[in-house]
């Protein structure tokens, strides 16, 4: 196939520079010692970091998004740039799935900090982010022909452990978030953390799209759809990202004199990090049985 460079091409490129843009000031905002008390909607006192990007986010959710900010940067974007040269020189269905599962990390960042994180000077870089990662992400997924997908596939799909990782992270993801926000309605009262903040956008996130499609992916599977192997790159991918990146966000509460609970560190981070392991499993097997057919 002639080399040639295309729209999806630049786009992809347009999230690198945005996501290492963004990233880097993130970064570079953690300086503790600044923080300041603001008094909320509901009353409650909260903290304020009250340095750099991050300054109006809470000295709780400040260190998260930095953790964010650091494995983005120094995970995702390389793995963005080995994809785009690799796919540049062959266009194959190997190289434009493993994009496309790269590329629904990038979503789900930019869908995270769009609408999760307190307004400030960023906010047009990160509407650009949301807008060419769902851009690149859909040229991408209309680029390939599910049926030679799924015909090029040499791994039984879906196997037993696949299943059972669809079904219990399905789950597992609804349950966890479920457990914070029932007991809130039933006692009247707001989440305990919700600070300065209108809404929790992970619960949005998972309960509302990945849990679902965790579903939707085992039906695909089953029904020898290829939509399924799409779905299933992107999961797993996001899995093993977010699986790398708890540990890091929780080192960055650490520095910054956070103390998170061990129960709360073993049902949150240990369960993700768990599913992160059965996914990065998953994940190689998936790209290993995939011939390098051309689109």
């Amino acid at each position: 196939m002639k080399k040639s460079f295309r729209l999806f091409d630049f786009l992809v490129i347009l999230n690198i520079l945005f996501v290492v843009l963004i990233t880097v000031i993130g970064v570079v905002s953690f300086r503790v010692g600044h923080e300041f008390t603001v008094t909320n909607a509901y009353g409650h006192e909260v903290v304020l970091f009250g340095y750099g990007i991050y300054a109006y986010d809470s000295l709780f959710k400040a260190p998260i998004l930095m953790g964010s900010d650091l494995a983005m940067l120094g995970i995702v974007v390389p793995l963005l740039m080995v994809g785009l040269i690799q796919d540049f020189k062959r266009r194959t269905l190997k190289t434009r799935l493993f994009l496309v599962a790269l590329l629904g990390v990038v979503f789900y960042y930019a869908a995270s900090i769009s609408f999760g994180v307190t307004y400030n000077i960023l906010v047009l870089a990160y509407i650009a982010l949301f807008m060419v990662s769902w851009m690149a992400m859909a040229i991408a997924i209309r680029s390939l022909d599910v049926k030679k997908l799924h015909e090029s596939h040499s791994w039984p799909l879906p196997s037993k452990g696949v299943s059972w990782f669809l079904i219990v992270s399905g789950v597992a993801l609804g349950t966890i978030w479920l457990m914070d926000i029932v007991p809130t309605m039933l006692n009247h009262t707001t989440l305990p953390l919700i600070e300065v903040y209108t809404t929790e956008i992970t619960y949005v996130l998972d309960i509302g799209i990945i849990s679902p499609f965790m579903f939707i992916c085992y039906f695909c599977l089953k029904k020898k759809d290829g939509l399924g192997e799409i779905l299933l790159a992107i999961l797993l991918t996001l899995c093993v990202i977010i699986g790398l990146m708890l540990p890091i966000q929780t080192i960055y509460q650490g520095l910054a004199g956070i103390v998170v609970p061990i129960p709360v560190l073993i049902v949150k981070v240990g369960v993700f990090m768990l599913l992160a392991l059965f996914a990065a499993y998953f994940d190689f097997q998936l790209f290993k049985h995939l011939s390098d057919t051309e689109l």
